[in-house]
């Protein structure tokens, strides 16, 4: 599940996920990534994008706008999970340019026991926006937190068994996100 929603106010209201990094739309290189993961024997079942409808979509997407649009990480969580049929859903945001097969790969692999598997930064910080959880996991934090709009995703895993992934490996990290002007001129330069 991809969430590719919300206003980008700090690039300007700009289509976020549609914005190139070296001539590629950043949704498409996490499209790209999930695919990947897929071909590398991990099973991938749906490929969900939570946002508004865009053009140049792969047709085997299948595209869900949260209620209300723009309502938050936790709203396009809710929407994403009634189109997921698989035990476990990797859930990613549109603006990872750096993410690869084998990240995806890995978070898939990392679960386990565990609600959940994200990536963590240097600083000990979740990441979780490159994650993959266990769908019963995340249905149940959403029918618990209720009203999902406007709610964060820290909210919503509030409570869940989640097992955190370092990236050992050198160059940009795959949960390295673009926010700002800066970070897509240091996503170009990586």
């Amino acid at each position: 599940m991809v969430l590719a929603g919300g206003a980008a106010r700090r690039l300007g209201g700009r289509d976020k996920p549609m914005v190139p990094v070296a001539g590629v739309p950043m949704i498409s290189r996490v499209l790209a990534a999930v695919h990947g993961a897929g071909r590398g024997g991990s099973v991938v079942e749906d490929v969900i994008v939570v946002g508004p409808r865009r053009d140049g979509l792969p047709d085997s997407v299948r595209v869900v706008q949260e209620e209300p649009p723009g309502g938050g990480p936790a709203a396009a969580v809710a929407a994403g999970l009634g189109l997921v049929r698989a035990e476990v859903v990797a859930l990613l945001a549109a603006d990872l340019p750096h993410l690869d097969a084998r990240a995806v790969a890995t978070l898939l692999g990392a679960i386990g026991r565990h609600d959940g598997a994200v990536f963590v930064d240097d600083d000990g910080r979740r990441q979780l926006l490159c994650g993959a959880w266990r769908t019963a996991a995340l249905k149940d934090a959403v029918g618990r937190i209720g009203e999902p709009a406007g709610k964060s995703m820290r909210a919503l895993v509030d409570g869940l068994d989640v097992r955190e992934v370092r990236w050992g490996d050198a160059g940009a990290p795959p949960y390295f996100d673009c926010d700002t002007e800066d970070d897509l001129r240091n996503a170009e330069r990586a």
